[in-house]
């Protein structure tokens, strides 16, 4: 995929910070040793990995720049493995999907029809097409 028009990750480095990478080692929460000053010191050297993820804003242009990870707490992405919608919160705040814009976003998404699941680290939550949520098992 390629970012919608109009649409660059700017400053945000969420993916950075709040994605656990396993490949690289790197813990949820903790960021990436790479990314220095808000941006990443390795960018046109970045590992594969890297280039190859891009976040359900930066792709999508139905979400506005409100969406953008840095401004609403949350990662949007498509799980790879299976068929799930996810906001991934960095561990810190690991309950910014509750937020009233994200979270209205996430009950459409799963009044769709979607599997929706809200994570931060090792906890996850599962969003219902009533508005309910639980704990993801």
């Amino acid at each position: 995929m390629t970012a919608a028009l109009g649409k660059s990750c700017g400053a945000c480095t969420m993916c950075c910070s709040a994605l656990e990478i396993v490949e690289l080692k790197k813990p949820a929460g903790r960021m990436c040793g790479d990314c220095r000053a808000g941006r990443c010191a390795i960018y046109p050297d970045r590992p594969q990995i890297c280039r190859d993820f891009e976040c359900e804003w930066l792709t999508s242009r139905n979400l506005a720049p409100p969406f953008r990870p840095d401004r609403v707490g949350a990662i949007l992405m498509e799980d790879p493995d299976s068929d799930e919608y996810w906001a991934v919160c960095p561990p810190a705040k690991p309950m910014a999907w509750r937020h009233p814009r994200l979270f209205a976003h996430l009950l459409a998404v799963a009044k769709s029809g979607r599997t929706v699941v809200a994570k931060a680290g090792l906890q996850s939550w599962r969003v219902f097409a009533s508005g309910d949520w639980g704990p993801s098992v």
